[in-house]
């Protein structure tokens, strides 16, 4: 890691909608001291609901289909009520922690929210790293930049991650990728039309 720079961690942030429904999407978060940094994409449905609720529960889970599924339109996720917060969280999570969204500070592209954790619980033990949940997160990260990259760049990656796929994927590893695949295929139709 360069120096200057910081850690992002690939979480699922859980927000309230305004008709009180969750709403589930992926999100890198950056620890700073005791407060936690998210910063939305503007416009989103995750920048809408921090603005009014500020307050949202980060979620750590190993279900990377929670994550590629929320890139693809499946936001639909089992979630339970958050203990400290009008909100939910995520039900497979192996860690969540609800968050007080303090601070912003506005920007057109990304506002910065600074969340003071009300609370933090452990759900089920961490059974380790599996290079298809890796393989998987990376795609998922492709996928949400797919207007902003190269193709040759995107080919030449997705090369390289089959491999993880191949080797050690599960069901939900592999039922995630051919969403995400299913996603890069679109594309691809697009490029070839013109």
């Amino acid at each position: 890691m360069s120096e200057g720079q910081e850690r992002i961690y690939e979480m699922v942030v859980v927000t309230r909608n305004e008709d009180g429904s969750p709403h589930v999407a992926p999100m890198g978060a950056r620890y700073q001291g005791e407060e936690v940094l998210l910063a939305p994409f503007h416009p989103s449905r995750t920048l809408k609901n921090m603005r009014r609720e500020r307050t949202a529960t980060l979620n750590a889970t190993v279900d990377v289909r929670v994550i590629a599924g929320a890139l693809t339109g499946r936001r639909e996720w089992p979630v339970v009520a958050a203990e400290k917060i009008d909100g939910y969280r995520l039900q497979s999570a192996l860690t969540h922690t609800e968050l007080d969204l303090h601070r912003m500070e506005d920007d057109e592209l990304r506002p910065r929210f600074y969340g003071r954790p009300l609370l933090t619980r452990a759900h089920a033990p961490f059974p380790g790293f599996n290079r298809a949940q890796a393989a998987v997160l990376e795609a998922a990260i492709l996928v949400s930049r797919l207007g902003m990259l190269e193709r040759d760049k995107v080919e030449r990656e997705i090369e390289y991650l089959t491999i993880a796929i191949d080797k050690t994927a599960g069901p939900e590893e592999l039922e995630a990728w051919g969403w995400l695949m299913q996603a890069v295929d679109t594309w691809r139709s697009r490029i070839a039309a013109g």
